[in-house]
């Protein structure tokens, strides 16, 4: 227990959630079209979808990934596509509501993801990552001592981080969704669609030119 309770362990793990990334754009545009509600789904397939990194990487499956020079550029291609189709979904989005003018008050916003697609979604996201088989496979065996079980040990440390990353991201969608009127305004719904479409197509373009 002592590894999972090492500060440098979980000062890490925050670092790692608050920086910018496919994920925080997801969910930023999720709280902030959809509301709280919508995001949660968003933020447990990406849970879910790094626990299972982790998991692969503790019984090795991602370290195959990141030694494999083309199983990492199928990988990093699939993560570009996803990433690049969110953005685009995003950018149609904002240009019907554009086209459409939004005139009527009260407008309702377009339809919604269900919970189940918006789950799978952040699954795909995450597991469409390469830099995740690397980051996982180069992140968690510093944590783990030499004399405990290396799949056991990991799967503890990332059900650790899981548990983090789920408080720090739905207090973020939280926050967001409060403003959520605000953000659901036509007008302003408009432009947030047409960033976060051009943040999430620039993030896939990043994916498909980066290097290891």
């Amino acid at each position: 227990m002592e590894s999972i309770a090492e500060p440098a362990f979980l000062l890490a793990v925050l670092l790692i959630a608050a920086s910018p990334g496919p994920a925080v754009a997801l969910i930023l545009r999720r709280a902030a079209v959809g509301g709280f509600r919508a995001a949660v789904p968003t933020v447990l397939g990406l849970e879910a979808g790094l626990y299972a990194w982790a998991l692969l990487a503790a019984a090795g499956v991602a370290g195959l990934v990141a030694a494999s020079e083309a199983a990492f550029w199928v990988l990093k291609g699939v993560g570009a596509v996803v990433l690049v189709w969110l953005g685009v979904q995003a950018l149609r989005a904002a240009w019907r509501e554009h086209r459409a003018g939004r005139a009527a008050a009260g407008a309702a916003p377009g339809p919604r993801r269900g919970g189940w697609a918006a789950f799978g979604e952040g699954v795909l996201v995450q597991l469409a990552n390469p830099k995740a088989a690397v980051f996982m496979v180069a992140f968690y065996p510093q944590f783990v001592p030499a004399d405990r079980p290396l799949f056991a040990t990991t799967a503890l440390l990332a059900l650790v981080q899981v548990a983090l990353e789920t408080v720090l991201y739905l207090s973020l969608a939280a926050g967001v969704a409060r403003a959520g009127a605000w953000f659901r305004r036509p007008r302003v719904r408009t432009w947030l669609e047409g960033v976060s479409g051009t943040v999430l197509v620039a993030l896939g373009l990043r994916v498909a030119v980066s290097s290891r």
